[in-house]
Formats: C-alpha cells, structure tokens, sequence
C-alpha cells in the first residue's frame, strides 16, 4: 500500500537523510580542514567583475536621464483629482440614495460636491511653488 501512495504522490520511499552531506561527505556548514590553498582570482571573473561595473554605471546614468518631469507629475495629480473627485461623490451619493430612497437628489449633490473638493484641490496645488511640487498644505 505505501508502494503504491508513494508512486501516486512520487514520494520516495526511502529515507532522506542530508546528514551525510554532498558525494564526498562532506557538510555544508563544516570547515574543511585539508583546504587547497587560495588560488588566484581567475582572469574570468575579473572580466565578468568589470563588464557588470560598466553595465551598471550606464544602467544607473539611464535611469538618471528618464526621471518624471515636475510638471507631468503634477498634471497628473490634477487629473487624479478632476477625476476622482466627481466620481467618489457620485458613487457615494449613488449609494446613500438607493440607501435611503431619495432617487437621484444625493447622487446630484454629492456629485457636485465632489466637483467643488476637485477644484479646491487643483486650486490649492496650483497656489504650490513649482520648487515645491505637488505637496500640499492641510
């Protein structure tokens, strides 16, 4: 029966035992005693040490060059806003009318007021200094 579960799941049915380490015995986290001395750094590696120096300088100069411009960054902040601030008011007063049975005059209202906090975000954004970005003062 364990034959035929263990051939099922293709689990082995011997033991595992890691205790006796790799095919030389040897463990992992033992030191080995009769160590070859250092041999020097092979020619290879410092070719491949070099290779991935300079891949990394220019990939760290590339990223550098393609940072967001202030300004898109900010025109997005005020879509965001435009966006969000009519649709969050009218979801909120979608639900609060069907919660309370006053079909379509808090959806209308809170609509407009989502409009009205856009505005008044953009307008407090666009009061911001360009040194000072799109950070806002509560």
């Amino acid at each position: 029966m364990a034959d035929l579960l263990s051939a099922m799941f293709l689990v082995p049915v011997w033991p595992l035992d890691s205790a006796t380490g790799d095919a030389q015995g040897r463990r992992m986290a033992e030191d080995e005693i009769d160590e070859v001395p250092k041999l020097p750094p092979d020619a290879r590696l410092e070719s491949l040490d070099k290779r991935l120096d300079r891949l990394q300088q220019e990939e760290a100069r590339k990223t550098r060059n393609a940072q967001v411009d202030p300004n898109m960054r900010i025109a997005q902040v005020v879509i965001g806003y435009l966006i969000g601030g009519p649709l969050g008011g009218g979801l909120l007063g979608f639900g609060l009318d069907s919660l309370f049975g006053t079909k379509p005059w808090l959806t209308l209202v809170m609509l407009f007021l989502g409009f009205a906090v856009g505005i008044r975000s953009v307008l407090r954004i666009s009061r911001n200094t360009p040194s000072q970005g799109s950070e806002t003062k509560s």
